[in-house]
């Protein structure tokens, strides 16, 4: 299975390379299969997404592989959407934002909304992303930025309004690449294309960008591409949307904890790391093993979740560090030439 989130791509049978965006790929079918959604993901698959190409700052094609298709990809919302569908009602309650938590003792805690209600625990699972309220139970861990920024853009009705951004992306996925910069941009159903524009800079730079003033931070972006193929550069200048500053935040990639009772972390809560195309994977992996380890140990969660750590430490490990190689090949020296050397094999 393979996808695009947020600018990068891990193809099938290769080194194990969002966005919060309810747009943004996935790829999700082995996790789907154990829950008997097998028919719901094939109905939502985005055919061709597979595709990729790398071109040069020129818009010279130096690299056009087909969708062969190993690794069907979806949009994250209709695969939130087929979730949600298969759960009794109910089960889900929305409009509800954390702000704190509090342990009880005996592996109780009370967690704190912003509407001043509260909710107690005898398992509490911290799926909350990047800048997790519930990981401070477990970790002194600090996000670090990586030093890369993410500009995200869109075009819509590509074809018939941007049809030489749209011929030069592709059916999928494009990397236009170069040392310290890139415009990575993928094919999305509905005929649009997704676009992140790849920066290596200091926070500050990024911070002293107005990016309330659309057009503004859009120019600055621009002016980052000067003499570039006007097809790519019409990624960013032709945004239909305002451009959204990701600036990669990332936790070690050894992120561990002792075993706490009642607590445990999944997903970026767990294991943030560069984008790699793998982030919903893993997040998805991590909640269908430990459902799967609380099946298994349903008289003793303790060792559910001591067994359950114990798979996805070392995974996410591994992971996270191929992650930090890929997003390395995508911007080095020999850009775009060691991203496709990598995905040549």
């Amino acid at each position: 299975m393979g996808q695009v989130i947020d600018g990068c791509r891990r193809p099938a049978g290769r080194l194990s390379t969002g966005g919060d965006s309810g747009e943004d790929e996935v790829d999700a079918g082995e996790e789907l299969f154990s829950v008997g959604l097998t028919a719901e993901f094939r109905a939502i698959i985005h055919e061709g997404g597979e595709a990729t190409r790398a071109l040069d700052q020129h818009g010279n094609v130096l690299l056009d592989e087909p969708d062969n298709g190993g690794r069907p990809e979806v949009l994250r919302g209709d695969l939130r959407r087929i979730l949600v569908d298969s759960l009794p009602t109910g089960t889900v309650e929305w409009g509800k934002k954390l702000t704190g938590v509090a342990a009880l003792g005996d592996g109780r805690h009370e967690l704190t909304f912003t509407d001043g209600s509260t909710v107690s625990t005898e398992l509490l699972v911290g799926a909350d992303g990047a800048w997790s309220k519930v990981r401070p139970l477990l970790s002194d861990a600090k996000l670090e930025y990586v030093g890369t920024t993410f500009i995200e853009t869109y075009l819509y009705d590509a074809d018939e309004r941007h049809s030489a951004a749209a011929e030069a992306v592709g059916d999928g996925a494009m990397f236009a690449l170069a040392p310290g910069k890139g415009i990575a941009a993928h094919r999305e159903a509905g005929n649009i294309l997704h676009t992140y524009v790849q920066l290596n800079c200091p926070a500050e730079w990024i911070a002293g960008i107005d990016f309330t003033d659309a057009a503004a931070a859009t120019a600055r972006v621009a002016a980052e591409f000067d003499g570039w193929a006007p097809e790519l550069t019409a990624l960013i200048t032709d945004g239909e949307t305002a451009p959204v500053p990701r600036t990669i935040h990332t936790l070690p990639n050894r992120h561990r904890w002792d075993r706490v009772p009642g607590v445990t972390l999944l997903g970026d809560a767990a294991h943030l790391m560069p984008p790699s195309g793998e982030g919903a994977n893993l997040a998805m992996l991590d909640g269908a093993e430990l459902g799967q380890a609380i099946a298994a140990h349903p008289d003793d969660l303790e060792a559910a979740l001591t067994a359950y750590e114990g798979a996805m430490f070392p995974r996410s490990e591994s992971e996270a560090a191929d992650a930090h190689e890929l997003l390395a090949l995508c911007l080095d020296d020999r850009a775009p030439h060691s991203l496709i050397d990598f995905l040549t094999g």
